[in-house]
């Protein structure tokens, strides 16, 4: 099969390589794609404590396709069964799961993509969030992951504020339900303008989905009194220094809302295929980009530097 192999910081390139036979308790899927993850760029910048050349298809764990081979004692899918699965070298052709980390997928998502893993961290990010009709959310930063939340907040009867730097973010975010949109360039003047929508309390819940420390600072002073901060930004690239004073002195909750329970994350899989079947969640304008196999680098590329109207690049085969 054909896999993308990272040789180096910043050098991908497509390998022959041999395709995967599962296991007991595995299926193996003739992948149709994989979404590319925020996680992949600290890999694809360099990092001191990897080895590289990585193993084949590595850092894809957004994969979707076909069943098309099921190992000894699987009775739950079959082959030409389609499926999302939470599997970890999706660059390539082919892959390996195992058959309790996936989930069949229904006719009523037939041809559509479905990058499962980030449409269950969504899911499982609002359930942590715990939010309540009537509840101001302020969402930082309307990215793929702020676009699915900001809908399932307001669908919940919460009124959303977003707030992101880009201005065709802030319109997806109305387009997605936020009843008010803040440009996220001031500090202090965002503040005040929450103050100003919510009656000077703030927000009873706060979901930072960025994962820099800028917006986790202002996430923090977003949050009013016995509020919940919610960290669903991928807080990857170093230390994070927070106001340890304010928090203490507003009482507030804070949520790291990463799951690495393997039946937490399939459960919200589960409530992602459900979500976006039944028509409570349309992700598909958030796939802006589209690449190639022999392109995961560019799509990479793009992830980090997220040209104009960039949301989600998938790699499809």
């Amino acid at each position: 099969m054909n896999a993308a192999v990272l040789r180096a910081p910043g050098e991908m390139r497509v390998d022959r390589v041999a395709r995967p036979e599962p296991g007991a308790g595995e299926v193996r899927i003739k992948l149709e794609g994989c979404g590319v993850c925020a996680s992949n760029l600290e890999p694809w910048a360099g990092l001191p404590w990897m080895t590289y050349p990585t193993e084949p298809g590595g850092l894809g764990h957004e994969g979707w396709g076909v069943v098309d081979a099921v190992g000894e004692g699987v009775d739950t899918v079959a082959v030409g069964d389609r499926v999302a699965a939470l599997s970890y070298r999706s660059f390539a052709e082919y892959d390996v799961a195992k058959a309790d980390a996936l989930v069949k997928l229904p006719p009523e998502l037939n041809g559509v993509p479905v990058p499962g893993e980030p449409l269950g961290c969504a899911m499982n990010i609002f359930r942590r969030a715990d939010i309540k009709p009537g509840q101001d959310v302020a969402i930082v930063g309307i990215g793929f992951l702020g676009a699915l939340l900001t809908r399932l907040c307001t669908d919940a009867g919460a009124r959303v504020i977003a707030i992101s730097r880009r201005p065709f973010s802030l319109d997806l975010a109305r387009r997605y339900g936020a009843a008010e949109v803040i440009a996220m360039d001031d500090h202090y003047r965002i503040i005040e303008q929450v103050k100003a929508l919510t009656g000077e309390k703030l927000c009873e819940r706060v979901i930072e989905a960025v994962g820099k420390q800028w917006p986790l600072d202002l996430a923090g002073e977003l949050v009013g009194f016995g509020g919940k901060l919610v960290v669903a930004g991928y807080h990857q690239d170093g230390p994070r220094q927070v106001s340890m004073q304010m928090w203490n002195w507003k009482g507030i909750d804070v949520i790291n809302a990463h799951e690495r329970d393997p039946a937490v994350c399939l459960q919200g899989l589960r409530d992602a295929v459900d979500a976006v079947a039944s028509g409570r969640l349309d992700p598909l304008p958030l796939y802006t980009h589209r690449f190639g196999l022999a392109e995961v680098g560019d799509a990479l590329d793009a992830t980090r530097d997220r040209p104009e109207g960039f949301l989600k690049a998938l790699v499809t085969f």
